[in-house]
């Protein structure tokens, strides 16, 4: 007789890996399938000439002991077994432009923010508080930020309605202060005019609160979580792509079929892959027509194309912060849209964390805003170490192409970083799609509009009622934000109060102890 599961969880992601261990604990039969390789959708890391990259997780915010995801890590026992190193408190992000030589830092703790950033623009003292306190304010509505109970977790329509490049425009008149708090939008994919303020403000807070970079990569994540389910008793399976989702004559799920030829039965079903993609395999239920238009209609956000070098060693400096650069302050938000010809008008740098470090890096990840359509002539393709696929020599051309021209911009703020080169990788659009799984490669699930703040907005609760989503789109991206995600995807299934109460508690006792 076929094994039925309490809880079968679609997709790895740390989103599915959450409720999995946060379900297990509650006694209930839990099986995740993952269709690739390795466990842990963005968790997912890479090893090249010996350097360990991470392919979504380049830091993480809110870890100290009493932090928010300090306590939800607590509760989910991988805490205190996480390996993070503790990046520069003085700086832990850097902002910074073409044609100046100022850093403008994002500093740890809120007066440290307050205090650094002064430096450099002593007159705006109080507009750099106002934006540190209209943050926390922003934050503070959202109760499972603060790991409280209230049954509402999205406050109200005005404050979802604020948008962040019109909040940061009102704070001040200073243009390069402008450019310079709106500087790490690349966190979230911000579009001026339409990215909403409480966007900005959940993805930025947590790192201002405390900011670690994960030793030998973000993957331990996903491993740490795995163990704890294995312990609890549940079943972590890779190579277990679902290609169809069985609903039966009552209009519930029973089982999905993966591409081996297997089926799966169980009473709940969560899906941790793209709610498009979801609703796609569902066989045997006609959904509503504008329950099916809202969602395959959701605007996306954009996509990446990540260049990932490995440095000979002792050559190039190990720096315990990020770097965000731009060309001009004008692009801090226009970079997102940018037309090819003045492709990339800004990106992201960050360094491989490793626990022998000896003040050199020996990886660096340099990441740049890149549009579906660039690659959209090879959507056919597929390739995963799963499922090997040779996308062919154009594509060879346009990666090696697109690395010459991001390494040009480089060196203009790293002007000695190509003798320190010794190989480079790519990531585009494409290996985003076809390892993570959503439709066009996108960075951070579903866009978020000011102008229409429910538009996007997914209940983890599908129109069939044993049918649960989580993951990205669901609340917010990000490492706090998918954890929240599963948070209130599990709510629904064991009821949002007893599971905050029950976090709490478990804290509580681990301060007592």
């Amino acid at each position: 007789m076929q094994e039925e599961f309490d809880i079968i969880i679609i997709g790895s992601g740390l989103g599915g890996l959450v409720c999995a261990n946060i379900l297990a604990r509650e006694g209930k039969k839990v099986l995740v399938l993952e269709k690739n390789q390795q466990f842990g959708g963005n968790l997912q890391t890479f090893s090249r000439d010996k350097v360990i990259f991470d392919t979504g997780v380049h830091y993480i915010g809110g870890l100290l002991p009493g932090q928010n995801l300090h306590k939800y890590f607590h509760y989910l026992g991988i805490a205190d077994k996480l390996k993070l190193q503790r990046m520069n408190p003085d700086g832990y992000d850097f902002v910074t432009f073409d044609g100046d030589k100022n850093e403008y830092p994002y500093a740890q703790g809120t007066e440290n923010f307050v205090k650094q950033l002064t430096k450099f623009f002593p007159e705006e003292e109080n507009a750099i508080w106002q934006y540190v306190e209209k943050m926390k304010e922003i934050c503070e509505s959202f109760p499972l930020y603060k790991v409280e109970a209230n049954e509402n977790p999205v406050s109200n329509e005005d404050l979802m309605s604020l948008k962040a490049s019109e909040v940061i425009h009102e704070l001040t008149d200073n243009p390069k202060l402008r450019a310079v708090l709106a500087g790490t939008n690349f966190l979230y994919a911000g579009i001026e005019n339409k990215t909403p303020f409480y966007v900005h403000s959940l993805s930025i807070n947590s790192y201002i609160e405390s900011a670690w970079r994960c030793v030998n990569g973000g993957s331990q994540i996903s491993k740490l979580l795995i163990k704890e389910i294995r312990k609890l008793g549940g079943t972590v399976l890779k190579h277990k792509k679902v290609i169809s989702i069985s609903a039966n004559d009552l209009g519930e799920i029973e089982f999905v079929k993966t591409s081996d030829g297997n089926s799966y039965k169980g009473k709940q079903f969560i899906s941790n892959i793209d709610p498009k993609i979801t609703l796609n395999l569902i066989e045997n239920f006609h959904l509503r027509k504008s329950y099916l238009k809202r969602i395959s209609e959701a605007e996306d956000t954009v996509s990446s194309f990540s260049l990932y070098i490995t440095l000979k060693p002792d050559c190039f400096p190990y720096l315990k912060h990020n770097y965000y650069h731009f060309k001009n302050e004008i692009k801090v938000w226009t970079s997102v849209n940018y037309e090819e010809k003045n492709w990339p008008e800004g990106y992201m740098v960050s360094f491989s964390a490793k626990s022998d470090n000896n003040g050199f890096a020996d990886g660096i990840s340099v990441l740049t805003y890149m549009q579906y359509d660039e690659v959209e002539k090879w959507k056919d393709s597929f390739n995963t170490v799963a499922e090997k696929d040779d996308r062919g020599a154009e594509y060879e051309k346009f990666k090696a192409k697109k690395t010459e021209i991001l390494l040009n911009e480089l060196e203009k703020k790293f002007p000695n970083i190509r003798d320190c080169i010794q190989s480079t990788y790519v990531a585009t659009p494409l290996t985003y799609r076809d390892y993570i799984g959503s439709s066009t490669g996108c960075m951070y699930g579903f866009a978020k509009d000011a102008d229409f703040p429910m538009r996007n907005y997914l209940s983890p609760r599908t129109k069939i009622k044993n049918l649960f989503l989580t993951g990205q789109s669901i609340s917010m991206h990000g490492i706090l934000g998918v954890t929240i995600g599963a948070i209130l995807t599990c709510s629904e299934l064991i009821g949002r109060k007893y599971l905050v109460d029950k976090i709490n508690l478990e804290y509580g006792k681990r301060k007592n102890s």
